[in-house]
């Protein structure tokens, strides 16, 4: 199973979704099973939930039967790397863009 660590340091590219923190072989082809088979896909969920943690914890027990451990630790991951990819980190308020 990936660790956030190795999520973060990685580029996400065509990896199978099984290779985010906390999925394992069992939820990923559930995942699979609902249109989520590639890792960045995952991200795309964990943003149009706005990175609600609860939220996003409750999807993944939803479509994929995830237990708390491993959706804290997906969500871990998925927080990690938008902290670390994208300009918009969770809890730190972004400037408002110049015209």
């Amino acid at each position: 199973m990936t660790t956030p660590k190795s999520t973060v340091a990685e580029p996400m590219g065509e990896k199978p979704v099984g290779s985010l923190a906390g999925i394992g072989d069992a939820l990923s082809k559930k995942l699979e099973e609902r249109g989520f088979d590639k890792k960045y896909v995952v991200p795309g969920q964990f943003l149009v939930l706005k990175k609600h943690e609860d939220l996003f914890r409750e999807w993944l027990k939803d479509t994929c039967g995830a237990n708390a451990k491993q959706s804290r630790d997906c969500f871990g991951c998925l927080r990690e790397w938008c902290d670390a990819f994208l300009l918009c980190s969770l809890g730190t308020p972004q400037p408002p863009a110049t015209a």
